[in-house]
């Protein structure tokens, strides 16, 4: 699975070109004062992390969803191998949605 950032594309898409436009949007619409090295940081970098009130202050401030901040692809890295049988000395675990459960 991987997500990418896009708030710099949804900002310039609503003509806000700087961290400190954005900045200001932020602090007026959004009511959330943050760094500019912090709104630097979201306009440059992809952050590991979003706290919601941040989100939140983001989709008011650009009038946009967070649909509009991410691209989510949910296609697995690597195709998990398939489990072995299991042994004559240990239960067969009984399979859903790709987990294995205890014995019944």
């Amino acid at each position: 699975m991987h997500i990418r950032w896009k708030l710099r594309m949804a900002a310039a898409q609503r003509e806000v070109w700087t961290g400190t436009e954005l900045r200001r949007l932020l602090a007026e619409r959004g009511g959330l004062e943050l760094s500019s090295a912090s709104v630097s940081a979201l306009f440059t970098k992809e952050p590991s992390q979003i706290k919601l009130s941040t989100l939140l202050a983001l989709c008011t401030a650009l009038d946009c969803t967070p649909n509009d901040l991410f691209d989510l692809d949910t296609t697995p890295d690597r195709v998990p191998a398939e489990p072995s049988a299991p042994t004559a000395s240990e239960p067969a675990a009984r399979r859903v949605g790709g987990r294995s459960m205890p014995p019944v």
